[in-house]
């Protein structure tokens, strides 16, 4: 009798010890080794939707810049595209302005334009074979304004947009925050694209090759393209021109003026 239930006993703990060492062998076969602990886990976004696309406009490598849509290089004023014409005593320039990827610029634009602000304004600055500037009431290049408080804003940068000849772009200070009702148009017919320092589409590059000024980008914001009168940008950029009170040859003996803004495509922000 006792020895059968000894015998009991015994299978008992050998069944006891059997479970605990299959046990042990299943937990130490599913632990990571040492370099799998030192390896970051994967990580999820739960926010992120599951069709959600990278935007290439955030990446800056060749093939992405190549992809994205350049509206500059069309005189087409797209459904998402404004389009003025600024008259001035020298002929009409016609602009399609960008407000999608400029917003705060093209708002800015086009409220002070409905209002009258640029009228009778010069052209204050020009240099040949760089741009023409204006957008000051007070001729001076000392005024400016904005819609915003009447305070400056952000610089809008766009790997969409490039001071190429015709680019239409804001003046500021030199700051980031600076932007306000002074604009320009670069205006130049020299080949600089051996001064491209960053990294753009390949028809940017050619674009660069018919003119412009690749050392403003990333400085200043562009809002607009001259899809018509580039005759006349270049007729007031080869003015006559004498020193401002700065000591820059850049002030014009016989101003240009801006005699009206009409407003051909508008834009709702």
């Amino acid at each position: 009798m006792e020895t059968k239930k000894t015998h009991s006993m015994l299978l008992i703990v050998l069944g006891a010890v059997l479970v605990i060492a299959v046990g042990a062998l299943v937990y130490f076969a599913n632990q990571p080794t040492s370099s799998q602990k030192n390896a970051s886990a994967p990580q999820t976004n739960a926010s992120m939707p599951s069709n959600y696309k990278l935007n290439p406009a955030v990446k800056n490598s060749t093939e992405a810049l190549n992809s994205l849509p350049l509206p500059q290089l069309n005189s087409h004023v797209a459904s998402d595209e404004a389009e003025v014409q600024l008259n001035t005593t020298a002929g009409a320039i016609k602009i399609k302005l960008f407000p999608k990827l400029a917003p705060n610029a093209v708002q800015n634009f086009l409220v002070l334009a409905k209002h009258g602000y640029y009228k009778n304004n010069e052209f204050f600055r020009v240099m040949k074979n760089f741009m023409i500037q204006t957008g000051d009431p007070s001729n001076t290049g000392t005024g400016s304004q904005s819609i915003f408080n009447n305070q400056p804003f952000a610089t809008e940068i766009s790997n969409q947009l490039y001071h190429i000849r015709g680019a239409l772009s804001l003046a500021n200070t030199g700051a980031e925050n600076s932007s306000s009702s002074q604009f320009f148009i670069v205006q130049s017919t020299q080949d600089l694209s051996s001064q491209i320092s960053k990294s753009v589409p390949d028809r940017i590059k050619e674009a660069y090759k018919k003119g412009g000024y690749p050392s403003l980008d990333g400085s200043y914001t562009v809002f607009g393209q001259v899809i018509s009168g580039l005759s006349v940008v270049d007729k007031i950029a080869l003015a006559e021109v004498t020193t401002n009170s700065s000591g820059e040859n850049s002030k014009p003996v016989h101003p240009v003026t801006i005699t009206s803004v009409k407003i051909i495509k508008d834009w709702k922000f």
